[in-house]
């Protein structure tokens, strides 16, 4: 009764993960040769007996007061259905072919930014390195100056 009671509450409550990416899936159209999602849900019979649809399982929380609820006496099924585990790896590798695609474009930015600034720095340098000779060259010619102005004023005073 209690089991009951809670399977009610589980199926009364907010669609699970797989109902939530399945309920986008059932606007596409079935291919040929493609299951539906009706018959992805579908549990197979085991022994000889029928253990009705995934919705008894109380996995997808979509059962109805008509469906008959699995006796204590049955098995239920456990894990994923092939198909289930099929479209979680098909989902798993569009987010992972996705992620590396913005992490080659992120890459790529990074690399145009470095590229940019490394041009910056070489004409930064560049501009340095001549004000540099520039600074010199004229310090050279002060001392000079300085060296010949200093000759001079010694040899006034002898």
């Amino acid at each position: 009764m209690q089991e009951q009671a809670t399977s009610s509450i589980a199926n009364s409550s907010i669609p699970s993960s797989s109902e939530r990416s399945s309920s986008s899936a059932l606007h596409l159209e079935v291919k040929e040769g493609m299951e539906s999602d009706d018959e992805i849900r579908r549990v197979p019979e085991m022994g000889g007996e029928a253990t009705g649809n995934a919705s008894a399982s109380g996995r997808d929380g979509t059962s109805t007061a008509g469906q008959a609820q699995p006796s204590a006496g049955t098995q239920r099924k456990r894990g994923r259905s092939p198909a289930d585990k099929e479209n979680k790896r098909l989902k798993r590798l569009l987010r992972n072919r996705v992620s590396a695609q913005q992490a080659r474009e992120r890459k790529k930015a990074y690399l145009i930014d470095l590229e940019a600034r490394v041009k910056e720095l070489e004409t930064k340098n560049a501009e340095l390195e001549e004000r540099l000779s520039t600074l010199q060259n004229e310090n050279q010619m002060l001392r000079h100056i300085l060296k010949n102005t200093t000759a001079g004023a010694h040899e006034g005073r002898k």
